[in-house]
């Protein structure tokens, strides 16, 4: 694996570690594509550093379980807006 995606993928991981971030949130912030972050820290990860990638793991697993309820949050908000206008 070249130099610059090991580096990307520890990148990644501690975003993700320090902010609790989403994959569509952190491929944002570092301006790549989702499948490219997923990638990065599913599979590269875990060649690279095991035990960083069972960090992210439960952060993303963690993302996993609440985004029924981000989703709602913001179907309601829209709704909110909407009505304000």
């Amino acid at each position: 694996m070249k130099d610059y995606i090991e580096e990307r993928v520890l990148e990644l991981a501690d975003y993700i570690i320090e902010t609790g971030a989403t994959v569509r949130a952190t491929a944002k912030k570092f301006r790549v594509s989702k499948s490219t972050v997923h990638k990065d820290i599913t599979e590269r990860l875990l060649e690279i550093n095991p035990g960083l990638a069972a960090q992210v793991k439960a952060v993303l697993d963690n993302n996993k379980a609440e985004r029924h309820i981000r989703g709602g949050m913001a179907t309601k908000e829209k709704y909110q807006h909407h009505e304000e206008q």
